[in-house]
């Protein structure tokens, strides 16, 4: 099984929880046999996630435009590294690779990635499962938004069920497994 996390190339705030989750994530997929597909950077909750796979023995795929390569920094420990054109490319590739999708805090791409998988998994485009890492409560207002759009009828309750959440990551991964098996 692979799957594509998307997540923020920042560590977030100094207290290290989402660091620390993101290394944690990373050590059980390795564990579960999970292999990571990922931006291919080693700077932030990207570069975590990435450590905690290979240090565990797992294996890291990497994909990143060309335009980042120079800007980021690159894992050196990655398994693979797909250097594409541009991030459509790359969003595609890691549509095309993983399995499944997990997103854990990070900005406005890790928004828009996450959007686009739950978008193209409702109309038809897929079928593959997806969640948020809900780590100490970063995405506690977007999913009462989420409730709010599906309240107002702007969210079918069948599409908003698709968004698997835990606050964990080995729940996170069990429900993954769950819905991919």
């Amino acid at each position: 099984m692979k799957i594509a996390v998307y997540c923020g190339a920042s560590s977030g705030r100094a207290t290290g929880a989402y660091k620390s989750e993101a290394r944690k994530l990373g050590r059980l997929m390795a564990l579960r046999n999970i292999e990571l597909v990922y931006g291919g950077s080693s700077a932030g909750l990207m570069g975590s996630v990435a450590d905690g796979v290979l240090e565990a023995g797992g294996r890291v795929c990497g994909v990143m435009p060309k335009v980042l390569v120079d800007r980021e920094q690159v894992h050196i420990g990655l398994s693979d590294l797909h250097v594409v054109e541009d991030m459509h490319q790359r969003k595609a590739v890691m549509m095309e690779l993983a399995d499944a999708f997990v997103a854990l805090p990070g900005g406005t791409g890790t928004l828009e990635e996450l959007f686009e998988v739950w978008a193209w998994r409702q109309i038809g485009i897929h079928h593959k499962a997806f969640g948020l890492l809900n780590i100490d409560g970063y995405y506690d207002h977007l999913l009462a938004f989420i409730s709010h759009a599906a309240d107002e009828e702007f969210i079918r309750d069948e599409y908003r069920d698709f968004l698997l959440v835990d606050n964990r990551s080995e729940g996170l991964l069990d429900k993954l497994i769950l819905t991919c098996s």
